[in-house]
């Protein structure tokens, strides 16, 4: 009888889903095509991607290479892996997932980016980029989190939720042209890992001017990491307002 127990439950909840799809199919979630997948193949080919850009932060450039302001003021972080641009319908989909309180689309994104980076070299570990308590409360969630939860599971990858604390109240970035964001910031985190986390990735929705991701990255460094990528769902402009 015991044996039995687990092919029994596999034969319920295959049962219980194939109700669910034939209740309540799933559609789109920018089409609204009704099918078998959160985003169909035709949007997900529509998504903007990035073209030449900067091999360490990313930034669009006409040609590949490592822009000006890398080559002057290296950034803490050794690369942002940016499979996409903050633009539109990328955009919609971030803004309803922070705003809108839209957390399946957390899902549907870090699904979209587990297939970006199936080929990637490993990190030994995500870390989400913390969002100050205040914060978490008013938000009721950290999106980057939820972004990291996909990816950790499809990817099978340590996910370390508490790694990283914003221990400082901040100003959102957005509220403040970019030639304050950097101070904004600064020394807002505090970092402790495991001896084996060396090499770590840290997730977040979207960067513009990197200043954020790049005091994590300088907290991590403190707390033992030799690399610390930043994997983003997308990099928008320096002209655009970050999170």
């Amino acid at each position: 009888m015991l044996v039995c127990q687990p092919i029994i439950a596999m034969q319920v909840y295959g049962c219980l889903k194939g109700i669910q799809h034939w209740w309540w199919p799933r559609c789109c979630v920018l089409c609204g095509l009704v099918g078998q997948q959160d985003l169909c193949e035709a949007c997900a080919a529509d998504l903007p991607r990035t073209g030449s850009a900067c091999e360490r932060c990313a930034e669009a450039l006409s040609a590949t290479g490592v822009c000006g302001r890398c080559l002057r003021e290296p950034p803490s972080f050794d690369r942002i892996l940016a499979p996409l641009r903050y633009q539109a319908p990328l955009d919609l989909l971030i803004r309803q997932l922070k705003f809108r309180d839209k957390l399946h689309l957390a899902r549907v994104l870090g699904e979209v980016l587990a297939k970006e980076w199936a080929t990637a070299p490993r990190p030994d570990a995500l870390v989400p980029v913390p969002l100050h308590a205040a914060r978490l409360r008013e938000r009721g969630f950290n999106q980057a989190l939820e972004l990291s939860r996909p990816l950790a599971r499809h990817l099978r990858l340590p996910l370390l939720k508490r790694a990283c604390r914003r221990v400082r109240a901040t100003q959102t970035q957005s509220a403040l042209p970019a030639q304050r964001r950097r101070g904004n910031v600064r020394g807002a985190f505090e970092a402790a890992l495991p001896g084996h986390a060396r090499h770590v990735a840290v997730v977040d929705d979207v960067v513009t001017t990197g200043h954020t991701v790049n005091e994590v990255a300088r907290a991590l460094k403190k707390a033992g990491a030799e690399r610390v990528d930043v994997w983003c769902c997308a990099r928008a402009q320096t002209d655009h307002r970050d999170h």
